[in-house]
């Protein structure tokens, strides 16, 4: 099983339109994001479209078409980002009931869950920590 890098290619996009718009570009092409996160444009396109429904990034069409952010840096959390493109939970109980008459398909549920809910609220706590902005300035730090 491989791990999910939707969170850090949403966060790649979001931070680099921004930068890109602080030196004086109204727009960003998909093609320009997605050479900087080394993928397709169509990953960008899809996960852009998420983050415009969750009022993170703007388009434009026609002349000049391109994306933009909605909010500041500043004003957006590394969880206004997650939310946007993984709405559900980080991780879920078995797909199918398990048997009710064993003992752990019985009781692996509510045991389980008490963990995730756990898991799941310190994650939200930790992304809430930090913004755009504060990726941004880790980045330029590093360069």
């Amino acid at each position: 099983m491989s791990a999910n890098s939707r969170l850090t290619i949403a966060a790649h996009a979001l931070t680099w339109i921004g930068l890109y718009q602080r030196r004086g570009h109204e727009v960003a092409t998909s093609e320009q994001i997605a050479t900087s996160v080394n993928t397709n444009p169509v990953v960008i396109r899809r996960l852009l479209a998420k983050l415009s429904k969750a009022g993170l990034a703007d388009s434009r069409r026609g002349a000049g078409a391109g994306w933009m952010l909605a909010r500041d840096l500043a004003a957006i959390t590394l969880l206004d980002v997650y939310q946007a493109i993984e709405p559900g939970p980080v991780f879920a109980l078995h797909r199918a009931t398990p048997d009710p008459e064993c003992i752990v398909g019985h009781g692996i549920g509510p045991a389980m869950a008490a963990v995730y809910d756990d898991v799941e609220a310190a994650l939200r706590r930790e992304l809430a920590k930090t913004t755009l902005e504060d990726v941004l300035r880790d980045v330029l730090k590093a360069a």
